[in-house]
C-alpha cells in the first residue's frame, strides 16, 4: 500500500499491534536467529543483524531475549530451524498482496496463509504473480511531531536515504535496501523513532477501494494475516481513503 494509506492503516492498529506486543518479540526472534546463523553474532561485521538489533531496541524488546535468539543462531543454545517464505496471493477486487513467512513449518504455515485468504474470499496465487507489481524499498514512516522536515532530510539524505515525502501528518522514507541499515542507525542516533520500519514490497500502482464492505473484508483479511504467529509482514497494493476506515 502507499505510504499515506500504510500511514493510516498503522496508525489505526497501534493499539492493536502494541497489545499483540508479544507476537512481535516473537517474529524479531526469529528474524535475529536467522541472521546470526547467516551472518555471525557480532553486529559489527552483520549488517543485517545490526539493523534488527534497532528494531528490537525500537519495540521494548527484552534484552534477555534478544541475546538468546542471536545465541540460538550462532549455536550457543539449541534451537529450531527457521526458513523465510513469501506467499502472494489475491483479495477480493482484485487487490494483490504479499506476505512475508518466518516458519519452522512450511506446511502449517501454508495452510495457515490459505484458509485465511480462502476465508475472505480471496486466494492464494503462484510464486512470481505479484511480486513485479511491487519492488523492494526500505520504508520509514514518521510522525510529523516527531522531528522537523529539513532536520529529518540532512538526516537520513546523508544516510543514503533516496525521497523523504511529506504527507502532512507523517513523512514518509524511502531508500534502496543496502542502505537501509545505515537510515535505520542514522534515525536511532538522531533520537527519532519512526512508527513503522521495514524493507516493504511498495506497490508500482495502488488499487483504489471505495466500497465500505469491501474495506472491512480487506481490512479482516490482513488483520487475520498479521495475527499469525508465523507471518512476518503483510504487504497489499490498495489504496483507501481514510474517511472509509472503521473508527
Amino acid at each position: 500500500m502507499s505510504g499515506h494509506s500504510k500511514w493510516a492503516t498503522t496508525k489505526r492498529h497501534k493499539a492493536v499491534i502494541d497489545a499483540k506486543r508479544g507476537k512481535i518479540f516473537s517474529v524479531l526472534a526469529k528474524e535475529l536467529t536467522l541472521a546470526a546463523r547467516s551472518g555471525g553474532g557480532d553486529q559489527a561485521s552483520n549488517a543485517k543483524l545490526r539493523t534488527l538489533l534497532v528494531k528490537a531496541r525500537t519495540a521494548n524488546m527484552p534484552t534477555d531475549n534478544i541475546e538468546r535468539a542471536v545465541k540460538k543462531g550462532t549455536g550457543e543454545l539449541p534451537g529450531v530451524s527457521y526458513e523465510e517464505i513469501v506467499y502472494e496471493g489475491y483479495a477480493p477486487g482484485g487487490i494483490g498482496v504479499i506476505v512475508e513467512v518466518t516458519t519452522d513449518n512450511k506446511n502449517r504455515a501454508v495452510g495457515e496463509v490459505r484458509s485465511a485468504f480462502t476465508k475472505a474470499g480471496g486466494s492464494l496465487a503462484a510464486p512470481g504473480a505479484l511480486a513485479f507489481n511491487f519492488q523492494r524499498k526500505g520504508q520509514f514512516l514518521i510522525g510529523a511531531e516527531a522531528t522537523k522536515e529539513d532536520v529529518l532530510m540532512e538526516v537520513v539524505l546523508d544516510a543514503g536515504a533516496d525521497d523523504v515525502i511529506d504527507h502532512g501528518d507523517h513523512f514518509e522514507v524511502l531508500c534502496n535496501v543496502p542502505e537501509y541499515d545505515a537510515v535505520a542507525k542514522a534515525l536511532e542516533d538522531k533520537g527519532i523513532k519512526p512508527e513503522s520500519s521495514e524493507i516493504a514490497y511498495l506497490p508500482n500502482n495502488t488499487v483504489p477501494v471505495k466500497d465500505p464492505a469491501a474495506v472491512k473484508s480487506l481490512l479482516r483479511l490482513i488483520e487475520t494475516l498479521d495475527a499469525l504467529d508465523d507471518v512476518k509482514a503483510v504487504h497489499a497494493n490498495h489504496e483507501i481513503d481514510e474517511s472509509l476506515l472503521p473508527s
